[in-house]
């Protein structure tokens, strides 16, 4: 069942920003959505870059990099909601992306930016973004973004 999440625009332009800045070095890159639930919503309320080691078609976190990561979660009591990361062309879930998600509780997402993040923007996100939810039987399913997704208003 999918999760309803909120997001500021803000939180998309700087996931957008860190994508890009992956792009202009052709690597992908991901992006963390951290956020606190209650029983309606889940609220993103930071994108957060954790350090990670990238190639053209692939990002991996050390296990340092990883205990950064729940350091800052403890510290700011959020949970890792998504995993919002870049590829050099189309956006979907490759089979590296099961295999290595970083998120991997039932109801987390997983979000591909086509084009290294290069012409996304808030405004086409909802266009461009493949967008996946992890089952309670661990399988990435597609999802549209349209129907988890509510952006704030500004």
């Amino acid at each position: 069942m999918t999760t309803q999440l909120k997001c500021a625009p803000q939180i998309i332009e700087t996931t957008l920003r860190h994508l890009r800045e992956g792009g202009e070095r052709d690597v992908e890159t991901v992006v963390l959505w951290l956020g606190h639930a209650t029983a309606e919503v889940t609220q993103i309320t930071e994108a957060y870059r954790p350090d990670q080691v990238a190639a053209f078609d692939r990002f991996h976190m050390s296990s340092e990099a990883m205990r950064a990561v729940m350091a800052h979660l403890r510290k700011t009591r959020a949970k890792i909601v998504a995993q919002v990361h870049s590829h050099p062309r189309e956006a979907f879930h490759s089979a590296a992306d099961d295999e290595w998600a970083i998120v991997r509780h039932a109801g987390a997402y997983s979000l591909v930016v086509p084009n290294f993040a290069e012409d996304t923007t808030p405004n086409n996100f909802f266009d461009q973004v493949a967008a996946y939810e992890l089952s309670s039987d661990d399988r990435w399913m597609h999802i549209e973004l349209r129907t988890a997704l509510k952006l704030e208003e500004p």
